[in-house]
């Protein structure tokens, strides 16, 4: 991690005809610079190497294809740590035409391969079909054998002389369709059946024991085999209809046992060869998958351009060039990318301030200081020693186990999220630990190290109690006052004893509202003096005087003295004069509204100290407003001839030195002509009123940002008591329940309390809780801190790098 960004440059890659492939190829694999576009108006498709980018495509495509292929096959993927490197130029070519035809005999095989198992689906249907309709033909034979009460068509009168129906002696003929239905469509079949044929059909159905595939979407489901008797063809005409509007699946009916066991033992015989033929399809499939100088204008850190320089020459000696590539550092008035390098611990610090904005090039980095700033502020909120272990605990698990982790790529996205900041919650917990020692706070409890400072013996000694006075009184008050009844202040945070006292959360409420304000302050006023390094390395001295000094004396004359008062009310009022100190509220309101001579003073000379402080507050407002506009307006009217004479001798004196470009390059980019940045140098066309409308508002919303700033730390104290009360409460609800219980059923009847109380203080204490604290210290970190010097409006560095190209296959789940 780095104080600020680091320093670019713009640089122009010759690369020689024959030796640019392996330029760009070593370049990709250190990912060490940014490319420009040089040719912004002309299309992608028209483009020098537009054929090599669709052959590019072609080839993912094809290889996307493979990869789904593999999956559905089953086939394991070995998984590498390093990426390969790119191929050469020809070697691209016969992977080309390789992969091209591995994806013809796949096509071909595949479609060969449904087209089977179509038929084996089929076959397998088939099977069913004929070994249930036996069933059902056996059935009714028995039934006939029985008497005319079990006649298939009750409506259909019998001749009673020659003993045919009726249908038979009009000449029809008995017929069947069999097949197959989805279990869900058979009510509905059976009713239109009714409907429709007017009861001269019988529906025979039966549900097929084991579940079969469909035949058109290999979705495995419930069938059933029906079988349907009928006479006459307008009978099976319809029949066959309704079985279509179904989605029926039909296999032709044997007419006799013989027959049927004919087709069986054929079908068997198929089955088997089909499926000898898929194992060997499904082996088949188990395959392994194993003249002219280009100027390119590249963003580059100026600290990696010796490996920029040793990239190109490592390229032309793969190529065999003649002439090797070099590079050309140059000039440019635009504003270069954003670097920021990062580390495993540092990069989720640094993702929390670029999620607010990129930091401007060379802006002064607020992440070094995140680090510590935020996990404190969260564990201000946050703070308890129980809860601090167990975040610290889960946080180090997932440090210790990250390599596994990482190479499990896990597609759930909350874990991911959680897993990409342990460190941050790594840091979150220790603080909270820390910050739960102050509080002296563990599962609402309080911890007795050192031995508390207070005492009851001498009010019983020193006859302020006695027995009539403990049972008269069912609330005490320790007088610090009477000697030996306070022995002093507890080692390490607060005394153990208030955690039994009533008005413990009075005594809270004010010790976490001013520690609240006095770490606001601080914190802001920190924002305001890193805006001096911003102001200094980009030659801006008159902002020093003009930004700086007058947003700091508004800051600190105002809330720089509110910190003071209470500082000093803790220091000089001891417990014997607690009851004589003044409201630091009420003195401080009345330093605005200039009165309060009726009220006893803080200190000797507080109302000429105020008054003083408060003009010095207000003169800063003017100063701040018009400051800085006036400076320009002199500077671009009344200025030109001086700027005119220190440009004419900087560039005479480069000029006689070495009259390099680089070395212009480096003066221009660090300042102007006029000692003042590229960024921030006088336009052609200077618009006063546009610059003081743009610091008017700046003035504005620092001045009211002060107050409501101030007053937004507030939400330090507020969600600190918050998670207190919130853990008490969880504490005398649920745990306290079960410790109560005396007899031996109580130590049964803990377990299960425990697992409630640990799965509330999970997921109330620890979960909601932890993101509500997470996001307020964000809010604080975001508008309260880096506004004061951070612009955030910058451009991030994203260089060429193989590694970081979004991979398709990762994107569709194929790796």
């Amino acid at each position: 991690m780095v104080f600020r960004s680091e320093e670019m440059c713009l640089v122009q890659l010759f690369l020689q005809s024959g030796s640019e492939y392996d330029c760009i190829s070593e370049l990709g694999e250190l990912g060490l610079v940014e490319f420009r576009d040089l040719n912004p108006s002309v299309s992608s498709f028209q483009r020098r190497f537009a054929s090599e980018i669709k052959r590019c495509d072609e080839m993912e495509r094809i290889l996307g294809y493979l990869l789904r292929e593999i999956q559905k096959a089953k086939i394991a993927i070995p998984g590498e740590d390093d990426g390969p490197l790119a191929p050469p130029p020809r070697q691209v070519l016969e992977i080309m035409e390789q992969l091209q035809r591995l994806e013809m005999e796949l096509c071909e095989v595949a479609k060969n391969k449904e087209k089977l198992q179509r038929n084996l689906r089929e076959l397998t249907e088939y099977t069913h079909m004929l070994k249930i309709t036996r069933t059902f033909i056996h059935s009714r034979s028995r039934h006939e054998a029985l008497g005319p009460q079990y006649e298939e068509f009750p409506t259909v009168e019998t001749g009673s002389v020659t003993g045919c129906t009726g249908m038979q002696r009009l000449g029809a003929k008995l017929g069947f369709i069999s097949g197959l239905i989805q279990r869900v469509k058979v009510e509905a079949f059976e009713r239109m059946l009714w409907r429709v044929c007017k009861g001269y059909t019988i529906l025979s159905y039966t549900e097929v024991d084991e579940s079969l595939a469909d035949l058109d979407t290999g979705e495995i489901g419930k069938s059933v085999v029906f079988l349907i008797s009928f006479w006459g063809d307008q009978i099976r005409q319809k029949v066959q209809k309704i079985c279509d509007c179904y989605h029926c699946h039909l296999y032709p009916h044997p007419e006799n046992d013989d027959e049927r066991a004919d087709v069986l033992d054929s079908l068997r015989i198929r089955i088997q060869d089909l499926n000898n033929v898929l194992h060997r399809t499904e082996d088949y499939l188990s395959f392994d998958v194993t003249n002219k100088c280009l100027i390119a204008e590249v963003w580059c850190p100026v600290s990696d351009l010796t490996n920029l320089r040793g990239a190109l020459e490592e390229g032309s000696r793969k190529g065999d060039a003649t002439v090797p590539s070099f590079v050309n550092r140059i000039p440019s008035s635009d504003t270069p990318p954003t670097l920021l390098r990062t580390n495993k611990f540092t990069s989720g610090f640094q993702s929390i301030v670029e999620a607010y904005g990129v930091g401007d090039y060379r802006e002064v980095s607020p992440a070094p200081y995140t680090i510590i700033t935020f996990p404190f502020l969260f564990a201000v909120m946050f703070g308890d020693l129980g809860h601090g272990t167990v975040m610290s605990l889960f946080a180090l698990w997932m440090v210790l186990m990250e390599k596994k982790q990482k190479k499990k790529r896990s597609g759930n996205e909350i874990w991911a999220t959680f897993f990409s900041g342990r460190y941050i919650i790594l840091m979150m917990g220790l603080f909270s630990i820390y910050t739960g020692l102050i509080y002296n706070d563990c599962f609402s409890k309080s911890l007795n190290i050192f031995g508390s400072g207070w005492s009851i013996k001498p009010m019983f000694a020193n006859q302020h109690w006695t027995n009539k006075t403990v049972q008269s009184n069912s609330l005490l008050t320790l007088d610090p006052n009477v000697s030996g009844v306070f022995s002093g202040p507890y080692p390490f945070g607060i005394d153990p004893i208030w955690n039994m006292a009533v008005n413990r959360l009075s005594f809270l409420n004010s010790y976490k509202m001013k520690m609240s304000v006095i770490i606001g302050v601080i914190h802001m006023s920190f924002g305001v003096v890193l805006s001096v390094f911003n102001h200094l390395h980009f030659q801006q001295k008159f902002s020093v005087y003009l930004v700086f000094l007058p947003e700091l004396l508004f800051l600190l004359c105002l809330f720089g003295y509110l910190v003071f008062m209470i500082v000093y009310k803790w220091l000089v009022f001891s417990a014997r004069e607690s009851s004589q100190a003044p409201s630091i509220l009420i003195h401080f309101i009345n330093m605005f509204v200039m009165q309060g001579n009726d009220i006893t003073p803080l200190y000797p000379g507080q109302t000429g100290l105020q008054i003083f402080l408060l003009v010095v507050a207000m003169v800063s407002v003017p100063m701040l407003l018009l400051g800085k506009p006036l400076y320009l307006h002199w500077l671009y009217r009344g200025g030109k001839a001086l700027r005119r004479r220190r440009g004419y001798e900087r560039v005479r004196r480069v000029s006689e030195d070495d009259g390099s470009i680089t070395s212009t390059c480096d003066d221009d980019e660090e300042e102007g002509v006029d000692g003042l940045t590229i960024r921030e140098a006088p336009p052609k066309q200077f618009d006063f009123a546009d610059v003081l409308l743009h610091q008017a508002i700046h003035t504005i919303e620092f001045c009211l940002g002060c107050i409501s700033n101030t007053a937004s730390y507030l939400r330090l104290w507020a969600l600190s008591l918050a998670h207190a009360q919130l853990s008490e409460v969880l504490w005398a609800m649920v745990m306290r329940l079960g410790l109560r219980i005396t007899t031996k059923v109580g130590v049964v009847f803990l377990v299960p309390v425990f697992g409630l109380f640990a799965t509330l203080t999970v997921s109330i204490l620890l979960v909601m809780e932890g993101l509500s604290a997470f996001l307020h210290a964000l809010r604080l970190h975001w508008v309260e801190f880096q506004n004061k010097f951070y612009h955030g409006t910058g451009v991030k560095f994203l260089p060429f790098d193989f590694s970081h190209l979004p991979s398709v296959f990762e994107q569709d789940g194929l790796l």
